[in-house]
């Protein structure tokens, strides 16, 4: 089967119009995704500028969440020192206190100040009085 001129023109006329009608099939698909596309972005950038509100709501009770944390903070630290003073305050009263009862132990002769488990008897060790040692 011998082909003539004509007729490898035909094919190759026919192959060039089915290559034509592909391509402008595969370009109009591809036209019609992008436009999708474009779509679907613009849907996000309104729906991302309808929760901008919300985002700004958010961050402002941030920052008063923030604020207030850094109040409770302030407020702790001086409450905290508060107690640090206190503690002070009674730790050195308690040394006065027991330096009281050494003193008084010191100058009663029926307390042996001087012994090895010798302790002095404060109103803070739970006797309710302070005074001299029984002996154990």
């Amino acid at each position: 089967m011998d082909m003539s001129t004509s007729g490898w023109i035909i094919l190759i006329v026919v192959v060039v119009v089915v290559l034509a009608v592909a391509l402008a099939v595969a370009a109009a698909a591809r036209n019609r995704s992008r436009a999708a596309r474009r779509d679907e972005a613009q849907a996000k950038r309104e729906q991302a500028a309808g929760d901008a509100t919300h985002l700004a709501d958010s961050g402002r009770r941030a920052q008063q969440a923030e604020a207030e944390a850094e109040a409770a903070r302030l407020q702790a630290e001086r409450a905290e020192s508060r107690a640090s003073e206190a503690r002070q305050v009674h730790d050195v009263e308690r040394a006065e206190h027991e330096d009281q009862v050494r003193e008084a132990d010191r100058i009663d002769p029926d307390v042996d100040h001087r012994s090895r488990d010798y302790e002095p008897r404060t109103l803070e060790d739970g006797t309710g009085e302070a005074g001299p040692q029984q002996p154990r």
